[in-house]
């Protein structure tokens, strides 16, 4: 397995220089670059490292980097690591193109399924405030609204319901005995005629409908599809 590239860029050189240190200890991991304002981020985008792990409060715009690195490295996945809980902040980076928001509270391994996460082409946001973001981010939707005509097919309708509970593309295609590779041509499909852009526009659209409800028992992640 090849090892996964990660750069970090924080103001603080005491938690920059740590985690520097501690990935590059961990041998799945390869620390391609650090920075310490939001300049930094396009630079180091130019890398094209799998990760880039970045502070929101320090110099620079740092929502309109990780906007910018989108643009220079669309394969470049952005997990902000910050201590901001503010929902506005949150939304902000997702909708700029951030696909993981974690706060520095968290514990070593949330970070990790955090990156794991991101990798496997998904969204993770904090549990303690990932209902908060998403009800934040359906009120914020510049989709289409879903008109009650849509119909979807029993396949689609299976995996909307996983979708509803939380689970990955693994998970999905291991409950359903299909590929990985299936479970994400359907997701397409879904897109598509749910007019959204993203696998958590999905959950919304489907929620819209009104008919996708998630069993009892089977708590929500607050890992989204993205």
């Amino acid at each position: 397995m090849r090892q996964i590239s990660i750069a970090f860029v924080d103001d603080h050189p005491v938690l920059l220089g740590g985690l520097a240190h501690i990935f590059s200890e961990m041998p799945e991991f390869e620390v391609v670059g650090t920075g310490r304002c939001a300049s930094d981020v396009e630079q180091i985008s130019e890398k094209n490292p799998d990760i880039i792990l970045v502070d929101l409060n320090m110099p620079g715009d740092a929502f309109s980097a990780i906007r910018r690195s989108h643009e220079i490295s669309p394969p470049t996945h952005i997990i902000v690591f910050t201590a901001s809980a503010g929902i506005d902040h949150a939304v902000k980076a997702l909708e700029a193109g951030a696909t993981g928001y974690v706060l520095k509270g968290s514990t070593d391994d949330e970070l990790l399924q955090a990156i794991d996460t991101v990798m496997a082409g998904e969204t993770f946001i904090t549990p303690s405030f990932a209902s908060k973001v998403i009800s934040a981010l359906r009120n914020t939707s510049t989709r289409k609204p879903v008109g009650q005509s849509v119909k979807l097919s029993v396949r689609e309708d299976q995996i909307v319901r996983l979708l509803l509970m939380g689970r990955t593309n693994k998970e999905i295609a291991e409950r359903l005995k299909i590929s990985e590779k299936t479970v994400k041509h359907y997701m397409t499909l879904l897109m598509q005629k749910l007019h959204a852009r993203n696998r958590v526009e999905v959950v919304l659209a489907a929620q819209e409908l009104g008919t996708f409800v998630a069993p009892r028992g089977e708590p929500q992640r607050s890992t989204l599809l993205n």
